[in-house]
């Protein structure tokens, strides 16, 4: 770390203090080291780095974590229990045993990384640290290669065949002083399907990656919803590489929280792929500090691929929203067809939000645009309504919904959809005013 600046090298030696590679790391210890070795050049990101510079990394730098109490919400029925899905928990990011389904399905592998290092020989082999290190470029993601290094589990999942049931990680959040680091990798093998949904808060402070791999003619749907714990922090990372003929789709529904920086890297590497990624985001500065950060790369390097970014945020009472979205189409990746839009709804005038869309292409038979708006309640539309005898606050609400719609259409699932909505419009409910 002798070639970093002093500031950056102090904050990663902190950072790095208490934590240690996995005793056993087994056939995940070469990507281990690697990430260790990478984390060490880089160092961890500071307020002037470029794509950090509207999100300050310091809490996710520090090496104590901020108290964040759970979020009591035992009167909600969980997510998406109408799907009958195939539950694995957590509790501040260690597997709770008693709380997982069967496991056994056709055309589907579960394992956990925590026992499968143990193994000689596994699938996941050929992804983990793979595609996280493959998307440190061009621009470095240190928490992704600090998570690959000292993650203490996560869920090793491969479809083998279209997998009926949804997948489902419940995440519970209980110590408010819990930091958890999970690695999840995923496999789609060609000619597979699968659904994989994430609720939940997870920690007061949260690190997650997920790896995924989709093959040749392989469909792989992603739908996370975030909690409600008012002073969680989190930094994700989403890493997917795209084959032929695939389809790639993630939605993630954010409320509450204090810091929630979410990535995502995608590299469309097969012919006539699509990719899909969207988001949804709600704060109230009201309630604690509010800040979301969408940070997204796509990269188009094949023939005739769609990718589409829609990201939404109703913001509050202070809060600020991110968007940093980028297309990158290579040289050679002709008919490409990319969308990107980045639109906040500001409730007040105290809150914020901070865009950075960007195209940058190589090819010259190509179809992209990017889009970014901020604007407050049309006043003309809640005029309209209220003539109609329907009250501000409800007519408010129905023209959140409304704004948010274009995102939640990315939901393909209607159950998934109407559960994701009937979440938003309680959360709009509870913060009127």
């Amino acid at each position: 770390m002798s070639a970093l600046p002093k500031r950056r090298q102090d904050a990663t030696e902190a950072r790095l203090t208490n934590l240690r590679l996995p005793v056993s790391g087994g056939w995940t210890l070469p990507a281990r080291e690697d990430a260790l070795t990478r984390l060490g050049a880089m160092g961890l990101p500071q307020r002037r780095d470029e794509y950090w510079r509207f999100t300050d990394p310091a809490a996710f730098n520090a090496v104590e974590v901020a108290e964040a109490e759970p979020f009591q919400n035992d009167d909600e029925t969980p997510l998406f229990n109408e799907l009958k899905p195939i539950e694995i928990t957590f509790v501040d990011g260690v597997l709770d045993p008693q709380a997982r389904d069967d496991l056994r399905h056709e055309g589907l592998q579960v394992a956990f990384l925590s026992s499968a290092v143990e193994t000689d020989i596994h699938w996941a082999r050929k992804v983990f640290g793979r595609l996280e290190a493959a998307g440190q470029v061009p621009v470095p993601r240190p928490f992704a290669t600090l998570n690959t290094a000292f993650a203490t589990d996560g869920l090793l999942i491969r479809a083998t065949k279209p997998v009926a049931r949804p997948v489902a990680i419940r995440y519970v959040h209980r110590d408010s002083r819990s930091d958890a680091i999970l690695h999840h990798v995923v496999r789609v093998d060609e000619g597979a399907s699968l659904t994989l949904l994430e609720t939940g808060p997870a920690a007061a402070r949260l690190n997650t990656v997920m790896e995924s791999d989709i093959a040749d003619n392989a469909t792989f749907h992603h739908v996370r919803d975030q909690g409600r714990t008012h002073l969680r922090q989190a930094v994700t990372s989403v890493f997917a590489r795209i084959g032929r003929d695939a389809t790639y789709k993630s939605f993630t529904m954010t409320a509450n929280g204090v810091l929630t920086r979410n990535e995502h890297v995608v590299e469309m590497l097969g012919d006539d792929s699509v990719a899909h990624v969207a988001g949804i985001a709600i704060g109230d500065g009201r309630t604690g500090r509010f800040h979301h950060d969408d940070t997204v790369f796509v990269t188009h390097d094949a023939l005739r691929c769609e990718s589409r970014q829609v990201f939404k945020k109703v913001l509050k009472n202070g809060a600020v929203g991110v968007f940093q979205g980028k297309i990158l189409v290579k040289d050679g990746a002709q008919k490409t067809d990319g969308y990107q839009i980045s639109q906040s709804l500001l409730l007040d005038e105290d809150s914020q939000f901070l865009a950075k869309p960007e195209l940058e292409i190589y090819a010259d038979d190509v179809a992209c645009s990017h889009g970014s708006t901020t604007g407050a309640i049309d006043e003309t539309a809640l005029y309209y309504l209220r003539s109609r005898g329907i009250p501000e606050r409800d007519a408010t609400d129905l023209l959140v919904l409304a704004f948010l719609a274009e995102a939640l259409e990315e939901v393909d699932d209607p159950v998934m959809a109407e559960a994701l909505q009937d979440r938003l419009a309680g959360w709009l409910a509870r913060h009127a005013g």
